[in-house]
């Protein structure tokens, strides 16, 4: 079995078990991502380095779904919708308060 079908059916294996669509599996898996990078990072969400790993770990996950089923515009426009919104917004309202002198880099 080669990595995007591998990585697709561990995709579905959550969705299966959690009983969740694929829209809130999204927003949950951005937020999740946001945050840890966050923990890992020791980076304020303003930085927007946490935002800038959400980015990433979705175009990554948009690859996979690309390899495996070809271009799907409005799925794809969707997920990085649903993946990318909160994420950004909570960066951007950290950002446009005061951060922390390290942080200002």
């Amino acid at each position: 079995m080669d990595l995007p079908a591998r990585y697709h059916a561990w995709i579905e294996w959550i969705g299966d078990g959690t009983g969740l669509p694929d829209a809130i599996l999204h927003i949950h898996a951005g937020l999740a991502v946001l945050l840890l990078t966050r923990l890992v990072s020791g980076r304020s969400l303003g930085t927007f380095i946490p935002f800038t790993a959400v980015v990433l770990a979705e175009a990554a996950n948009e690859g996979m779904d690309y390899l495996l089923y070809g271009m799907r515009w409005a799925d794809t426009l969707s997920d990085l919708a649903n993946t990318l919104f909160w994420p950004f917004v909570i960066s951007l309202g950290v950002r446009v308060r005061p951060m922390a002198r390290r942080d200002r880099r």
